[in-house]
Order: structure tokens, then C-alpha cells, then sequence
């Protein structure tokens, strides 16, 4: 199945076109810094840092923070295409994508807590809840995980 993959057009045009393979590596960095960046800044906001920005601000941000998920994901699917059998074996990509994961699922996780506890933190100046920082400390670990995988997949 690897291995038909490969040979579908839009692989080979991935993975021997000029323009594929630098094109979909650029949205996939694009895609990479706008998910992590706003996850990040969130999580962070949630263990305590840049207090000066409202819970509420950051929630809203959401759904910038998953198009850049989206973005990610289908520059992904394309890239791997063009070398299916490699990855499908790499401990490495196999790590980067199960961190992925559960990064996401801690991120629906907090923003349905966001959804409903924001304005309240706000307005109370309280931090956010022990298991909400929790969540969020894996969350940015995983990320960061994610991130350091994904680098490894092109060396080892």
C-alpha cells in the first residue's frame, strides 16, 4: 500500500517536481509556527507567564491556532507521500506523530475548559485550575517533543 502511495502523481510530484517538496516543507514550517506558537503562548499563559493576557484573548485565538493544525496536517499527508515506506518504519515520524496526537487532544481538552472557565479567571484574577496547568505542561512537552522528532525523521 506504501508503496502504491509513492508512485500516485501527486507523490511524485511531492517528491521529484522543482517546486513540490520546497513548497509543501514551507506551509508545513508555516502551518508548524502558527499551531505551536498559539499553543504555546496559551500553555504558557496557563502555567503562570505573560499575565498581562487575558485568558479570554487567548481562547479567541483558537481558531487561528487550528488552521495553522489544519495547514500542518495536509502539507503532512503530502510530504509523506513522496516517501511512505521510510516514514511508516522511522521510530522517529512514528513518535512525532503520536506526540501530535495527544497534543491535540490536550488543546480540546483545555479549550473546552478555556470555554468555560475563561471569563471567569479573568475577572476573578484566579489562575487557572491544577489539572488545566497539568494538561498544559504536557501539552507544550509534547509540542516541543513533536518538534525535536520531526527534526530527527530527516537524520536517523
Amino acid at each position: 500500500m506504501f508503496e502504491w502511495l509513492e508512485g500516485t502523481s501527486v507523490a511524485l510530484w511531492v517528491g521529484e517536481s522543482l517546486y513540490g517538496y520546497p513548497f509543501m516543507l514551507g506551509l508545513h514550517a508555516v502551518g508548524l509556527s502558527i499551531v505551536v506558537g498559539v499553543f504555546a503562548m496559551r500553555d504558557l499563559r496557563l502555567l503562570g507567564r505573560f499575565s498581562g493576557i487575558s485568558y479570554s484573548s487567548i481562547d479567541g485565538m483558537k481558531k487561528l491556532a487550528w488552521t495553522g493544525f489544519s495547514i500542518n496536517a495536509i502539507s503532512g499527508c503530502f510530504l509523506f507521500t513522496s516517501q511512505a515506506t521510510t516514514f511508516v518504519s522511522s521510530t522517529p515520524f512514528l513518535l512525532k506523530i503520536s506526540m501530535i496526537f495527544l497534543a491535540a487532544v490536550c488543546a480540546a481538552l483545555i479549550q473546552n475548559r478555556m470555554r468555560d472557565d475563561a471569563s471567569a479567571w479573568d475577572s476573578s484574577g484566579a489562575a487557572a485550575a491544577g489539572s488545566v496547568r497539568a494538561i498544559a505542561a504536557l501539552s507544550l512537552m509534547l509540542w516541543m517533543g513533536a518538534i525535536i522528532a520531526g527534526r530527527l525523521t530527516a537524520y536517523l
